[in-house]
């Protein structure tokens, strides 16, 4: 039997990775996607007064509150969530993510994309599926970032926090994510 390389077997992965992120979306029902957002965001704020701060001037938050995310080599995450303008819930979102590497374990966690721009909250609402990374300029908000981030401060598209991180998942992996909106039942 002939030993499959590295990059054949990379290849395959992104491949089969392909087919799944193009799979319909399995959404909960809108009521409990909401109720998500709505105990992430209080979450998220009572933790971080920086995020709320950017909330007040952001043309719309993009809640995951629960991704589930686990790996052993291969490794993927699945969340649901809700895109809020004017502090009302437009739409919903789902991200999902394929990894290879050296990894192993399992997490929980959420995260809040603050778009800045009305150019970044149109590429959200017309892209058929947005590849994080690709499009409009994304920082990911750490503590040390947060204490010195004000709203005169503001230079990038979209500023991302994550919050209620669970479990431990460690490793190094490549990673691709993409957000796609779905239409939960009522």
């Amino acid at each position: 039997m002939k030993k499959i390389s590295k990059v054949s077997m990379c290849c395959l992965f992104a491949i089969i990775m392909m087919g799944f992120m193009q799979l319909p979306a399995f959404a909960g029902s809108a009521h409990q996607i909401n109720q998500k957002v709505e105990i992430g965001l209080q979450n998220l704020y009572a933790s971080s007064p920086t995020a709320q701060e950017l909330a007040t001037v952001a043309k719309g938050v993009l809640v995951f509150p629960d991704i589930i995310k686990g790996g052993l080599i291969v490794g993927g995450q699945y969340g649901e969530g809700a895109l809020i303008i004017n502090g009302k819930i437009v739409a919903h979102y789902n991200t999902v993510a394929a990894s290879y590497g050296l990894q192993i374990g399992a997490q929980s966690f959420g995260y809040a994309m603050f778009l800045m721009t009305d150019s970044a909250l149109q590429y959200l609402q017309k892209s058929s599926g947005w590849e994080v990374g690709v499009g409009p300029s994304l920082v990911v908000v750490d503590e040390g970032i947060a204490t010195t981030l004000t709203s005169s401060t503001l230079k990038e598209d979209i500023y991302a926090f994550c919050f209620s991180q669970k479990g431990l998942m460690a490793g190094l992996g490549l990673q691709g994510s993409k957000i796609t909106r779905i239409n939960p039942d009522k």
